[in-house]
């Protein structure tokens, strides 16, 4: 295979897919990934670990006390940080399992040159190696990555969708965005007329990842992170439409994903 048929063949690939609402609940039943949430995915793509006996390895030992390390082989660049490493990987376990550091902040502190951008640029890279799925409606996809899942109330359809399908209850309970809420409206809850679209998140493209970084401090706006009205659109929709609001901001983009907050108390 040649260059250009390798990157043809990469890019098909990578092209988003569309399935029914139906479709995508039989998808669960056969792929966990397909209603794991963030740290879930991160997981996956970080892989296990290899485990290295130091005692085995004088210069090791040294560093690390005679203990049994971990080494991941997402981070084998990442010389001597595999404490850092392992405390980011079991942050990532706890949330993964729905404990108390799903509702937290992963806060890399250090020295300057001590590699924090460099873990997270890497995070952000793993990030892109496990699809997400998204509602889409009418042809136009999620602008803040809904999950189906928000379309289901954890009252009233969890042990219906845990029997038939065999979702667990703790993955339901996302709240559904106002773009969502309005179609639901507009297809008179006929859940049916909804699509979900397969998405690899992107760097690039800044689907399911972002980055913001703090302003002036002198004129800081929070549109950064959440949006806001889009002037443009004043003239289809009221001020109070959800199609009138602009989901530019980072934790818009973010959502199913991962946002990097450069210098987070500087903002």
């Amino acid at each position: 295979m040649n260059i250009f048929d390798h990157y043809r063949q990469r890019y098909e690939a990578a092209k988003d897919e569309e399935f029914t609402l139906q479709e995508f609940l039989t998808t669960c039943r056969q792929d966990r990934s397909a209603y794991a949430n963030a740290a879930e995915r991160l997981l996956m793509a970080i892989g296990e670990p290899v485990m290295v006996d130091t005692a085995q390895e004088p210069r090791l030992s040294r560093l690390f006390s005679n203990r049994v390390i971990a080494r991941y082989p997402a981070f084998e660049e990442f010389y001597g940080m595999e404490d850092a490493i392992e405390q980011i990987v079991s942050y990532l376990k706890h949330a993964a399992q729905g404990l108390e550091e799903k509702k937290q902040i992963l806060y890399l502190l250090g020295p300057v040159g001590g590699g924090k951008s460099s873990l997270a640029e890497r995070l952000k890279s793993l990030m892109q190696l496990v699809p997400i799925y998204v509602l889409s409606a009418n042809g136009e996809r999620s602008p803040v990555n809904d999950h189906p899942f928000c379309l289901f109330n954890p009252q009233e359809d969890a042990q219906i969708l845990e029997k038939e399908y065999g979702i667990p209850r703790r993955y339901l309970g996302t709240i559904m965005s106002p773009w969502a809420a309005k179609r639901l409206h507009e297809f008179g809850g006929d859940i049916t007329k909804f699509r979900v679209v397969k998405v690899w998140p992107s760097i690039l493209q800044q689907i399911a990842i972002a980055k913001t970084e703090p302003g002036d401090e002198n004129n800081q706006d929070i549109s950064a992170l959440v949006g806001k009205v889009d002037i443009r659109k004043l003239e289809h929709y009221a001020q109070n439409d959800p199609d009138a609001y602009g989901y530019s901001g980072a934790l818009c983009r973010a959502n199913q994903g991962i946002m990097e907050f450069v210098e987070m108390f500087k903002a």
